[in-house]
C-alpha cells in the first residue's frame, strides 16, 4: 500500500466541514454539516490513498461493503427518491465517497447539491438522532 508508514489524518476540509458519526472497520463515516440534505461520506482510515485503486484487494471488496452498509441505512431511514454516490475528488484529494440522498422536494432539486445554497448546521438533537443509527 503507498504510503503504508504514514498515520492516517482526516483532510481538513472534512474535518471542518463534517460531523463525525462512527468508525466502522475500514472507514470514517462523517455526516456533512448541511442540514438541508441527508449527506454522508465514507473515508476509509488509510494514509496516502487518493483513488480506490489505491486500496489492496481485499480492503476495495471492505469498501464497498462499507458502501452498499451506508447505501442501505439511508435507505431506510430516509427513503430517499433518488441515492447519489459519488467520489469526485477535485477539491479534496483524500480518498472520500459521498453519499446523498436526493428528494424532488430539496432545495437544489434536480442539480448537484454543491455550492447551490449556504449550508444550514444541524442542531445537536439532530445529530444525536442520526448517531442513533450508527
Amino acid at each position: 500500500m503507498k504510503n503504508a508508514d504514514m498515520l492516517f489524518s482526516l483532510a481538513p476540509e472534512l474535518a471542518r466541514d463534517c460531523i463525525e458519526l462512527a468508525d466502522w472497520p475500514l472507514c470514517k463515516v462523517l455526516l456533512m454539516n448541511d442540514s438541508q440534505y441527508p449527506w454522508f461520506i465514507l473515508v476509509p482510515r488509510q494514509a496516502g490513498i487518493r483513488e480506490i485503486i489505491d486500496l489492496s484487494e481485499e480492503l476495495q471488496i471492505v469498501f464497498l461493503q462499507e458502501s452498499a452498509k451506508l447505501s442501505k441505512l439511508i435507505q431506510q431511514v430516509f427513503t430517499p427518491d433518488k441515492l447519489n454516490v459519488a467520489a469526485l475528488g477535485n477539491m479534496v484529494p483524500q480518498l472520500h465517497i459521498h453519499h446523498i440522498a436526493r428528494f424532488k422536494s430539496d432545495p437544489a432539486w434536480p442539480a448537484p447539491v454543491w455550492g447551490k445554497l449556504p449550508a444550514i448546521p444541524y442542531t445537536d438533537e439532530q445529530i444525536k438522532q442520526l448517531k442513533a443509527h450508527f
